[in-house]
């Protein structure tokens, strides 16, 4: 919730100072980029992750009771905005190093009268994304414009760089395994003034991103084995950039 008022405060003063910067424009001369059939742009900015996780359980005992810590993590995108009249497609490509962290606790409620024994999951996740937006713009006058877009993302998560640690877990040497490709669905609004712009969206992962999780066992022969831990966790993310359209 933090990020989240963050961000309107961050969007209130752009709104704020949008009169101001109007006036250096001369409504005969403005440059509008969105007034041309395809326009390519640049972003760069951050974003604030969670994991809901729908299924927890470790030894037979099932977490029901899970806190999400946010995380700051930062992205890079292209694109290429292809318009029609007040609507427009846009292809994006983006890199994007997501954070998250989860703390609970092992005994789960089965044990209300033991003390607590926290354990967390930490997650430094990159990923490749390939969102495809329809937007529609509610403005579209002068230097100023303002759009709503919503569309899917395909993900690629390059598990040769993410970071996954297990902290106080019984087991050693846990390792999860994450789908390659997964799906979100992606909303947001924008807010550009001539060639500069704001961009707000909410992503929500549509399916179960861990595959697997495997830990050292503890016998005699070093083997490794399919754990009994059940971990299913959906991710998503709320991120603020800033761009340029050229």
């Amino acid at each position: 919730m933090d990020m989240l008022r963050k961000f309107i405060f961050l969007g209130l003063l752009v709104a704020a100072g949008s009169p101001v910067v109007g006036q250096n424009y001369n409504a005969e001369k403005v440059d509008r980029p969105n007034t041309k059939k395809i326009n390519i742009g640049i972003k760069a900015g951050f974003n604030s992750s969670m994991f809901m996780v729908s299924e927890l359980k470790i030894k037979d005992v099932t977490i029901n009771e899970v806190q999400n810590n946010y995380k700051i993590g930062y992205f890079g995108a292209l694109f290429m905005r292809i318009n029609m009249k007040k609507h427009f497609i846009q292809p994006e490509v983006s890199y994007n190093v997501s954070k998250g962290e989860i703390t609970f606790d092992k005994l789960g409620s089965q044990h209300p009268a033991i003390e607590p024994d926290y354990a967390s999951v930490q997650s430094v996740l990159h990923s490749v994304d390939f969102p495809v937006l329809y937007g529609y713009n509610v403005v579209k006058k002068g230097p100023y414009g303002m759009s709503i877009f919503a569309g899917p993302k395909l993900r690629y998560l390059w598990g040769k760089y993410n970071e996954i640690t297990f902290k106080n877990f019984d087991q050693k040497g846990i390792h999860e395994k994450l789908y390659p490709f997964n799906v979100s669905a992606v909303i947001g609004v924008g807010v550009n003034i001539s060639r500069i712009f704001f961009d707000f969206r909410y992503e929500q992962s549509i399916g179960n991103i861990s595959k697997s999780i495997i830990y050292d066992n503890i016998n005699s022969d070093g083997s490794t084995s399919v754990s009994n831990i059940i971990f299913r966790r959906r991710d998503s993310a709320l991120s603020f950039s800033l761009g340029f359209i050229l």
